[in-house]
C-alpha cells in the first residue's frame, strides 16, 4: 500500500474486496506460521490456512462496516485460526503428524543472513522444535504458540482461551518447560542451543506484546 493507502480496518470497512486481499497479503504468513507450529504439518497449516480466511471472509460480509473498522485484525484472524485448527483436533481421527516441507521460523533465531551451512543447522533445529510442540497437550501448545509465533499479548491470548490472564501466563510457562525438557530438542540442548531464547529475549525487549 502506498502512502495515500487507508488504514486497513478502513478498507475493509468501504471496500471489501480490496481491504480482504490486503489482508490476506499482510496477515498470511503470521496465520501460516501459526497454524504450522500447532499442527506440525506444512500441508495441514495450508489447508487450514484457507479454511481460516475462507470463514474470515465470510464472517466480514456480515458485519457491517462499523465493526469491521474496529477489528484488530491479527488477534481477530489468530482466534479464527486457533478455532479452525481445534475443531481439525476434534474430528481428526489420528495425532498431527510431524513436520514436513517445513519453512524458516519466523522468530525462534535473530533475523541473520547466515551462510549455506549455518541455514541448514538452523532449518534443522526449527524443524525439531515444530516437532516438538506438536507433542505438547493443545492446552500448552496453544497459548505457546498464540503468544511466542502469534506475538500477542497475553491479554489478547486470555481473550481467545475465555480464560484468566493469569492461567495463560502459567501455560506458557509450563508449555516452555516442557519443550525445554522434550527429547527432541536433546542434541540442542547438548551443543548448547535453546531455540526459544531468541522468542523470549524477544519478549523482554518489547518484540512480543505484554
Amino acid at each position: 500500500m502506498d502512502e495515500t493507502a487507508l488504514p486497513l480496518t478502513e478498507l475493509l470497512a468501504t471496500d471489501l474486496d480490496d481491504g480482504f486481499t490486503e489482508l490476506v497479503r499482510t496477515q498470511a504468513g503470521a496465520v501460516r506460521s501459526v497454524l504450522l507450529r500447532l499442527s506440525g504439518s506444512a500441508r495441514e497449516a495450508d489447508d487450514l490456512g484457507q479454511d481460516t480466511f475462507l470463514r474470515a471472509y465470510t464472517a466480514l460480509r456480515d458485519y457491517p462496516p462499523a465493526r469491521r473498522r474496529e477489528l484488530q485484525p491479527r488477534a481477530w484472524l489468530l482466534t479464527i485460526a486457533a478455532n479452525v485448527w481445534r475443531n481439525h483436533v476434534r474430528t481428526a481421527t489420528r495425532r498431527p503428524a510431524t513436520a514436513d516441507g517445513l519453512e524458516a521460523a519466523q522468530l525462534d533465531l535473530p533475523d541473520s543472513t547466515p551462510g549455506p551451512e549455518q541455514r541448514a543447522i538452523e532449518g534443522t533445529q526449527r524443524a525439531r522444535l515444530v516437532s516438538a510442540l506438536a507433542e505438547l497437550p493443545e492446552h500448552h501448545r496453544l497459548p505457546v504458540v498464540l503468544r511466542h509465533v502469534g506475538e500477542l499479548s497475553y491479554q489478547e491470548v486470555a481473550e481467545i482461551l475465555a480464560c484468566p490472564v493469569g492461567t495463560v501466563k502459567a501455560q506458557v510457562s509450563r508449555g516452555l518447560a516442557a519443550l525445554r525438557s522434550a527429547p527432541l530438542l536433546a542434541a540442542d540442548r547438548a551443543a548448547g542451543h535453546d531455540p526459544l531464547r531468541a522468542s523470549e529475549h524477544a519478549a523482554r525487549e518489547g518484540g512480543v506484546r505484554r
